[in-house]
């Protein structure tokens, strides 16, 4: 981009550096702008402006990606996953599509988000789309056609991974809806490494015979195969997960589904029979009673322990812990009133470079880091759980306070801003 609309970015990723509330879904102004109106004005030229395309806006995120990589060695982990942005009462957003029920519109958003394997922290989104009514606005080039299912996108996806130079040690982990068989031979003939989670009434082939999932891991367990891995936290409440792992051969013909109008088309798809790691994790409270039993299909090789896999799956909800925070946890997307896809996809793409801002601050180690996170815990005014120093929303409230604070000392002196304490006449409040 221009230098202008450089620095533009740059101003709008520093407004969206908050913790927005309901009635302030828009970008913070700076302390010192002339006026809020200018700011807005400034903001919806940059965010309706054509030549700001969603693939050059994905760049300085990508970037993120590709210094992590400089410095870490381990494996990294891209999570696919979709969330509605949900606008059922916003009819000036003329291009939203119907979602589900018949009160549900607004539009599909999909995401890559990548984590570190190592220690399971999210780093940056590698790709944004954003299906609306007529067309899909999207960081991928070309963008997922408007009528292809979700699964078809993944492929490109796993693609333009490979092009952003982060090295052979990538695994896509995707949900459950991910379980196909067609999408499974399409991924391991292009070698790319996946790790899915599977329906447990899925047939597979086990040493000869054909079994669901659901019934092989009954039988795993009772052969004693299933070992305790980690103390891990299900619905709030203190686990253990146990893990088992074998080799399954899925050989059966695959289905695509599609639809043609209004009519669902199921289409047999005969392919070579594949050989994929079945990983078993079971979770048990504290009685010892299973409370969750997650299917976990991949082509990562041995050198991934079983229960490191495991891990893998359960830092799936980093994705969901960033939908979380675009939402009513940080930026309130849901409130925004651009009325465009476009609009909505270009600021979703800024936005997420403040969120970015605060992961880096998370994943800092050093002593001076971790006493300017306290520091802006502190200035956000958030009480935290036990045992919980921060939270990215606390991040993000901190870091717009500390921002405003460096604005203001820019145009003023310390002797100003003390001599306007007259004016908040706290003695006043004291009623002793």
């Amino acid at each position: 981009m221009e230098p202008r609309l450089q620095h533009r970015y740059a101003v709008l990723v520093q407004q969206h550096v908050h913790a927005a509330g309901k009635l302030t879904p828009g970008p913070s102004a700076p302390a010192e702008t002339c006026s809020a109106f200018a700011a807005t004005q400034a903001a919806w030229r940059f965010l309706h402006n054509e030549s700001v395309t969603l693939p050059r806006l994905i760049e300085p995120l990508q970037q993120v990606a590709r210094q992590w990589r400089q410095f870490a060695s381990g494996w990294a982990l891209v999570v696919h996953d979709w969330s509605v942005l949900s606008y059922p009462t916003h009819r000036s957003k003329a291009d939203r599509v119907q979602l589900g029920s018949e009160h549900s519109w607004g539009y599909d958003l999909g995401t890559m988000l990548l984590v570190d394997g190592d220690t399971g922290a999210p780093v940056a989104p590698l790709a944004m789309s954003l299906r609306a009514a007529q067309s899909v606005c999207s960081t991928q080039t070309p963008a997922p056609a408007l009528d292809a299912p979700h699964l078809d996108a993944i492929g490109p996806a796993m693609h333009e991974v490979a092009r952003l130079g982060l090295g052979e040690r990538v695994v896509h982990v995707i949900d459950e809806e991910a379980d196909a068989l067609a999408y499974y031979r399409q991924w391991h003939a292009d070698r790319h490494y996946f790790l899915v989670r599977a329906d447990g009434r899925r047939k597979v082939r086990w040493q000869g015979v054909e079994v669901a999932l659901a019934e092989l891991g009954q039988r795993l367990q009772a052969q004693g195969h299933g070992e305790r891995s980690r103390e891990v936290t299900y619905r709030r409440q203190q686990a253990i997960q146990h893990v088992a792992e074998t080799t399954v051969v899925l050989d059966r013909p695959a289905w695509r589904h599609r639809r043609r109008g209004s009519q669902r088309i199921n289409q047999r798809v005969p392919g070579k029979p594949i050989a994929l790691r079945l990983i078993v994790s079971r979770v048990c409270d504290a009685s010892g009673t299973t409370v969750a039993v997650w299917y976990l299909l991949t082509n990562v090789p041995s050198e991934v322990t079983a229960a490191t896999a495991a891990l893998w799956y359960y830092w799936r909800w980093r994705i969901e812990s960033f939908f979380k925070l675009l939402k009513e946890a940080g930026q309130q997307v849901e409130q925004w009133q651009q009325e465009t896809a476009a609009a909505i996809a270009r600021r979703l793409l800024v936005a997420a470079m403040a969120c970015v801002l605060v992961w880096k601050l998370e994943r800092a180690t050093a002593v001076e880091d971790v006493r300017f996170r306290e520091f802006l815990v502190r200035l956000s005014g958030r009480q935290m759980k036990r045992g919980k120093r921060h939270t990215a929303p606390a991040l993000l409230a901190g870091l717009y306070v500390y921002l405003t604070m460096l604005e203001v000392l820019e145009h003023h002196s310390v002797a100003e801003l003390q001599g306007m304490r007259k004016h908040v006449r706290l003695k006043d409040l004291d009623t002793g």
